[in-house]
């Protein structure tokens, strides 16, 4: 049941916000021994903490989602939770930053039970709810209040107990109902674990209001100082005393627990990682050199034009390359475990695809299919923050094997990055044909180089198959058991194998497999999207997500228009040729 549905959950979740707050507002002068409420705090106009420096702040450790991270990673992931956005813009124009919100809602320095903030993206929940169907946020109080909310959030959580399926509403009842209950954590302070278990790394870390878990009260005494002396400067705007203070606050917290406490390395890693935006960064490199590319093409002799397109398509690739590794570097693992980790890697893939292909046969071609599928994908997962959360998450017990995870998943998604370059040339030659179709029947080397990229994605997608069946066996006891995800691999698989044995033995021309290099991608969509989205059954649970299929689904219409279309010219092309071929004989003979 939801803690906002039960009056006794709700009482021990104000006594725990009082406590918090009468340990770290203390130097403000917020001890209050009646009621907490936001006029209390409202009273008194807040600094302007837009402009302070949270770095060192952010580079505290917590303990949240099962792994230790700096504060900096968990204001965003928070953040992100609760708006759907990295940063969000109050009601009154200003925008805050992941780690000036979280100080602002554990200090009340501004109204944000009444701020339209939380997320509730799903059309038929919010006419369920009765609320208006134009808005996307809604403020806390007004979700909070909502026994219909209430309702559906607690039948999604009885049904879940009893392993029974989600319809989409209670899906989404339970995302938001999660997303408030969140809220109301930060808000009394209770998701702020900075203060580290006394020796043992697997013992939960506690927020400031329960040090005497673990700690006497001369030891976390200096802690308590720290705490004060931030809270203070942070209310006043002083950016100085605060940053110094979260310093020394790090330290004092370390000196606590040593052993458990993360090294100062690792923290200001993932702060890098998260500030440095690589993938951001690759984008416009990928955006840029897609530009440049084609305007090299279109003017046929522009080879300094096109040397300078690859250029940028390489830095591209080494900023998105960076990015992966310092993930890596962070989770301690290959970054292929949930959806937004695959597509980062499989559009990174058929970058160094295209790349590779180009080297070896002088065809920018390549470029131009490889740049815009990588381009969408990462377009795709930075919009979409919700379906795709981009959280360094521990690993579920069935993928704790490395070896077998960068074995088995490497080689599939690698398979994927082959049979999305082939998509994306498939659509070139697909252009080609409706623009000029006897132009592009005349074109072999086109067709002998996509030709070879299926022949790459087949070798991989079955080594990855096999692959996967041993591992099935080293982890559930069976090498095949016809799970969703299996079985969808193995279609696709069946659907490539098709297509080149059909263009071998010559059941179809060059366009068919053209045809069959875009149609076929739609089962790797469903392989690699469909079962873990759409479906949602299976083993590969670790895997499951909600949204994007409004998004899925325009793509693969508009696709299949286009293929449809292609084929069209194709027919009327060749019927022409017939026809003038005929009359041309005709005249022969006359």
């Amino acid at each position: 049941m939801s803690p906002l549905a039960r009056h006794e959950a709700q009482r021990e979740l104000h006594s725990r916000r009082l406590k918090a707050r009468l340990l770290i507002l203390i130097a403000a002068g917020a001890v209050l021994f009646g009621g907490i409420d936001n006029a209390s705090s409202a009273d008194a106009p807040a600094a302007d903490t837009s402009v302070m420096d949270f770095k060192q702040w952010g580079l505290l450790a917590t303990q949240d989602g099962g792994r230790r991270k700096p504060v900096d990673t968990f204001a965003k992931e928070t953040l992100i939770r609760i708006t759907g956005k990295s940063t969000y813009t109050d009601e009154s124009g200003r925008r805050w930053q992941p780690n000036d919100f979280v100080l602002s809602a554990l200090m009340e320095t501004h109204d944000w039970k009444n701020e339209p903030m939380v997320l509730v993206s799903f059309g038929n929940l919010k006419e369920q709810l009765g609320l208006d169907k134009t808005q996307r946020r809604f403020s806390f109080t007004q979700l909070a209040g909502s026994a219909e909310l209430q309702r559906l959030a607690n039948e999604a959580q009885a049904a879940k107990r009893a392993e029974k399926p989600l319809d989409r509403v209670q899906q989404e009842a339970l995302g938001v109902s999660d997303r408030l209950t969140l809220f109301s954590h930060v808000l009394d302070g209770s998701a702020l674990l900075i203060v580290p278990a006394s020796g043992n790394e697997t013992d939960p870390w506690v927020d400031p209001s329960g040090w005497s878990k673990y700690y006497s009260e001369a030891q976390f005494a200096p802690v308590q100082g720290q705490l004060q002396t931030l809270a203070t400067a942070y209310i006043n705007g002083d950016g100085f005393n605060f940053s110094r203070a979260a310093n020394q606050l790090q330290e004092n917290l370390r000196s606590l627990s040593p052993s458990v406490y993360p090294q100062e390395q690792q923290l200001r890693l993932e702060y890098f990682y998260n500030h440095f935006e690589s993938f951001y960064r690759a984008i416009w490199c990928y955006g840029i050199a897609l530009v440049i590319l084609i305007a090299a093409h279109l003017r046929k002799r522009g080879r300094s034009l096109q040397n300078i397109g690859v250029a940028v398509a390489l830095l591209g690739l080494a900023f998105q390359a960076s990015g992966i590794i310092m993930r890596c570097m962070i989770a301690g693992r290959p970054p292929v475990t949930n959806m937004y980790e695959s597509i980062i890697w499989v559009s990174f893939a058929v970058s160094v695809f295209g790349m590779i292909f180009f080297a070896r046969y002088r065809a920018p071609v390549y470029l131009l299919a490889a740049l815009p599928v990588t381009l969408i994908a990462l377009l795709l997962v930075h919009q979409m923050p919700i379906a795709m959360p981009s959280s360094i998450d521990p690993l579920v017990p069935v993928l704790r094997d490395n070896f077998w995870l960068t074995v088995h998943v490497l080689t599939i998604t690698l398979s994927y990055a082959a049979f999305a370059l082939a998509m994306g040339f498939g659509h070139i030659l697909l252009w080609r044909y409706a623009r000029n179709p006897a132009a592009a029947r005349g074109d072999a080397p086109m067709h002998f180089w996509l030709y070879r990229v299926l022949q790459l994605g087949v070798l991989l997608l079955a080594a990855g198959t096999i692959l996967g069946g041993v591992w099935a066996n080293y982890s559930w006891g069976r090498f095949w058991g016809w799970d969703p995800k299996e079985t969808w691999a193995l279609i696709a698989l069946l659907c490539y194998i098709l297509a080149l044995h059909g263009r071998l033995a010559g059941w179809w021309t060059q366009f068919g497999l053209a045809v069959a290099s875009v149609v076929c991608f739609l089962a790797v969509l469903m392989a690699w999207y469909g079962v873990n989205f759409v479906l949602g059954k299976g083993l590969h649970s670790y895997g499951f997500g909600i949204g994007g299929e409004t998004y899925v689904a325009i793509f693969v219409l508009l696709d299949l228009l286009f293929v449809a279309f292609a084929i069209w010219r194709y027919r009327t092309s060749k019927s022409a040729v017939a026809a003038a071929g005929e009359i041309q004989g005709e005249r022969v003979t006359a």
